[in-house]
Parts: C-alpha cells; sequence; structure tokens
C-alpha cells in the first residue's frame, strides 16, 4: 500500500503545479486580485483564488489513488469534501467580492456541521492519573464546530507572507502524517499525504517572491482540513495527548490567541484588524521577508516535533514529562512573545519581573563580595 502513497502525493504535486498557473490566470480573468494597501507588506496587485488549485489537486488526487485502496473511512472522507467545498466556495466568493465576516462564519459553521454529521466528533476523554472515561455527550458537537471553525480562522490570520501559511500548514500536516502511520491510521495517512502534495505543487509558485497568493479560498480549505484531520486522528485520547493537535497548530493558534490578548490589552475590539502579528513583529525587527518565513517555520517546526514526543510520552504513561514538556514550552512561548512584541510593545511583566530578580541577585552577590 505504500507505493498509493507516493503515486497519491506525486498526483497531487503534479495536479497543483499544472492547475495554479490556470488558476492564476483564472483570476485575474474574474478580477479576484489583491491591491497593496498599509497592512500588506507586497507592493503590487497580486491574484488571489490559488486556494482553487490545491483543492481540485486534493480531491482529484483522492479519486486517483482510492480506488484501489481498503480500510478507507469512506463517510468520513465525503464530508471533508463537501465541507472543503463549501470553504473554498466561501473563500473563493470573498476572494473577489470581499463578503462580509458573517457570511464567512455561517459558511465555516456549515461546512463544519457537515463534517461533524459524517462522524468527525470529540466525543470521549480519559482523565489523566487514572482509569475514567469521560463522555462529552451534548457537548461534542458544539465542541467540534468550535475547535474546526477556529483552526479555520487561525490558518487564515498568519497569511500575510509569501508562502507563509501554505509552508506552516505542510508543517502541520506532516506532522499529522507521521502521528498516524505510528497509529496506522490509514485514512489519515492518505489524507495527509494528498493535502501535502498539493501544498508542495503550490508553494513552488507561492514562496518569495510569490506569483499568486492563496487567497481566503485557500487558507479556510486548509486551515478546515487541518482541523478535520487533528479530530480524525485525536478524537479519544487522554487530557495531556489532547494536547497534541494544539501544538500542531501552534503557531497559527498562539498568534491567534496573542491578537486577542494585543486588542484586549489596547482596548480594541477584537474584529479591528492590525500590523503586529508574529510576521509583522519580526519584519519590525529588521529580518527580510524570506528570512521571517524561515524563522516562522522554524518555530512551526519545533511545536510540529513537540506534538510527536508529545504524543509518544503519553503513549508510554509517563504523564510528568508531558506535563513538563507543555510547561517547559509555555515559557519559552511566553518569553518569545514579550521579547519581540506581539502582545505590547511596552507592557512585559514576565520580562520585567525576570530582570528585577536579576537585578537583586547582582546586589546580593555585590553585597556579599564587599563583605
Amino acid at each position: 500500500m505504500n507505493w498509493l502513497y507516493v503515486i497519491g502525493f506525486a498526483a497531487a504535486l503534479m495536479i497543483a503545479l499544472l492547475m495554479t498557473p490556470l488558476v492564476k490566470r483564472f483570476a485575474f480573468w474574474v478580477g479576484a486580485v489583491d491591491a497593496p494597501n498599509h497592512r500588506k507588506v507586497h507592493s503590487r496587485i497580486m491574484p488571489r483564488l490559488g486556494g482553487l488549485a490545491i483543492f481540485i489537486a486534493f480531491v482529484a488526487s483522492y479519486f486517483v489513488v482510492s480506488p484501489a485502496m481498503d480500510s478507507l473511512k469512506s463517510d468520513v472522507i465525503f464530508g471533508l469534501l463537501v465541507g472543503g467545498a463549501i470553504v473554498v466556495l466561501i473563500g473563493a466568493l470573498d476572494d473577489r467580492f470581499d463578503l462580509s465576516p458573517k457570511i464567512k462564519l455561517l459558511g465555516q459553521i456549515l461546512a463544519a456541521s457537515v463534517v461533524v454529521y459524517s462522524g468527525v466528533v470529540i466525543d470521549l476523554v480519559n482523565v489523566p492519573f487514572g482509569d475514567q472515561v469521560i463522555s462529552l455527550e451534548w457537548l461534542a458537537v458544539p465542541l467540534t464546530i468550535f475547535w474546526i471553525v477556529g483552526v479555520t480562522n487561525a490558518i487564515n490570520l498568519i497569511d500575510g507572507l509569501d508562502g507563509l501559511s501554505a509552508g506552516v500548514s505542510g508543517i502541520a500536516t506532516t506532522t499529522i502524517l507521521i502521528l498516524a502511520l505510528m497509529m496506522g491510521n490509514v485514512t489519515v495517512v492518505l489524507l495527509c499525504t494528498l493535502l501535502l502534495g498539493s501544498i508542495a505543487g503550490f508553494l513552488f509558485y507561492n514562496f518569495h517572491p510569490a506569483k499568486i497568493f492563496m487567497g481566503d479560498s485557500g487558507a479556510l480549505f486548509l486551515g478546515f482540513t487541518l482541523a478535520t484531520l487533528s479530530v480524525l486522528g485525536f478524537k479519544q485520547a487522554t487530557v495531556v495527548s489532547l494536547l497534541v493537535p494544539i501544538m500542531i497548530l501552534g503557531v497559527p493558534l498562539s498568534d491567534t490567541f496573542f491578537a486577542i490578548m494585543r486588542r484586549w490589552v489596547n482596548n480594541l475590539p477584537i474584529s479591528v484588524a492590525d500590523k503586529s502579528h508574529l510576521h509583522h513583529c519580526l519584519l519590525q525587527l529588521g529580518f527580510s521577508h524570506r528570512t521571517t518565513v524561515l524563522i516562522i517555520y522554524g518555530i512551526a517546526a519545533v511545536f510540529g516535533s513537540s506534538a510527536v514526543l508529545l504524543s509518544y510520552i503519553s503513549q508510554q504513561e509517563t504523564l510528568w514529562a508531558a506535563v513538563l514538556l507543555v510547561v517547559i514550552l509555555l515559557c519559552v512561548l511566553v518569553l518569545g512573545a514579550e521579547a519581540i512584541g506581539i502582545i505590547s510593545k511596552t507592557k512585559k511583566p514576565v520580562l520585567r519581573f525576570l530582570n528585577k530578580l536579576g537585578l537583586k541577585a547582582n546586589l546580593l552577590d555585590a553585597k556579599s563580595r564587599n563583605n
């Protein structure tokens, strides 16, 4: 069966490579373009709709290899394809007509509901340090929809530099693929392989300097698909291992969380757009466009590696080690966020506290030497 995965990846890659230039021409033809403004980092009109190429490659490659494969969860895959078509349609319309946030949100909820109806639901949680299993019951459906919609928008929020969303999504897909191989989840392995090939083919045209943007059609589809695959792979897990999909998507989720905190600290509405996301902060520190993207790729890879390690630790039931790993990662995340000023350029309580501790330690050391 391994050769089918190779064929699927190659098919998705080639279809994306062939379709992206055609989608680029179509975007110009229908007027789905992105004009520069004060929030954008590009300086010329760029075609959107790149997500169409990713979606077409993903769907077409699935129909190439799926007839030769057994043990696939066809209902779940059908739900993913239908839900994916809905978010791609909503995203494509937004790329052309700039839909209102309410309409986009309703479309995302509809797509998530389709996937939930197909059977992708976070239903059971095993309590750590014990054998008790908690059924989420009526919370399962709204929690799953909230997760899918949240991740969908998180990927969309980081789509601010050439190749950023595509690359981060590719790293997240690779992480889910590795974990699916560890668990022997054939359906998730196949879908991740096809998605990774589609992203790689599109990234050839999207990496800096980009020839086309994925637009909302691509960012929403990638976020929606990654959210669904993460639920499909971890729908029943311990509380600790439920952090695995959060770590996999650590870059977009943390950037979204910091954006909410930033607007709360500055008394701004959550919906107000700004130019203080992670990639903006790195650019303001003097890094080039390409270097900024590569730095964020590295951060995403660290999150992905941590997710794999956490999954392994959870399987070995060494929960204290898992908790320690999570605490270390959170500390590094908070310190890094304050260092680059992603929440506030002036309010940095943790760093200020550590500086005070360091100052006191130096004073005590000086007194001891004087005595």
